[in-house]
């Protein structure tokens, strides 16, 4: 009996050559993967579905050497939801912005000071500006998709025999806004 493994699509691949880019005005960049595509995606991000993606922007020279990559990515993703596991969809609108220095330099120390600006990266000889977009895709997922009216229960714990603590009782001046907004009472002299 044979067995047959399902193909597995490699993610999309959107490439530029830099040398070709170099010196033009700008290059048109358009990425709208199909659906075996979108689903590898969803796949290598831990996806249930990936209904759309698509992202339009240019490549354009900043500079003498230097070239910078703007788009918009729009994408609806379908994920677990982090209490229940439902799956909850959501809109991602993103402006993508990736400057890509020549004479970019990686820090050697070994204290690393973290950049400003953590959209620059070192000039590559090709610009794969599917990846860029994948990359922001995955940047841009809710962490923690919550489903709608699912809420997050309170966990309880004791040992037998003893009152459990509850977040109420880590707050201990909480009841005393319940005393400064009480109404006076006006029987008593509005004392």
């Amino acid at each position: 009996m044979t067995q047959t493994t399902p193909i597995q699509t490699a993610l999309p691949s959107l490439p530029f050559k830099v040398t070709a880019i170099a010196g033009r005005t700008s290059t048109h960049v358009r990425l709208r993967p199909s659906a075996p595509e979108r689903k590898a995606i969803a796949d290598a991000l831990g996806l249930l579905d990936l209904p759309r993606l698509e992202f339009d922007g240019e490549i354009r020279p900043a500079g003498k050497r230097d070239l910078v990559l703007t788009g918009k990515l729009v994408a609806s993703v379908v994920q677990p939801c982090s209490i229940s596991l439902e799956p909850v969809t959501t809109a991602i609108s993103e402006e993508v912005r990736r400057l890509y220095l020549s004479d970019y330099a990686d820090p050697q120390d070994n204290e690393v000071e973290i950049p400003s600006d953590d959209t620059q990266e070192a000039l590559p000889e090709v610009i794969d500006a599917a990846s860029v977009a994948i990359e922001a895709l995955a940047l841009a997922l809710p962490m923690y998709p919550r489903a709608p009216g699912v809420e997050l229960g309170e966990a309880v714990f004791a040992e037998p025999g003893l009152q459990p603590l509850r977040e109420g009782d880590l707050k201990p001046f909480a009841g005393l806004a319940g005393l400064v907004l009480k109404p006076k009472d006006p029987g008593n002299g509005g004392a």
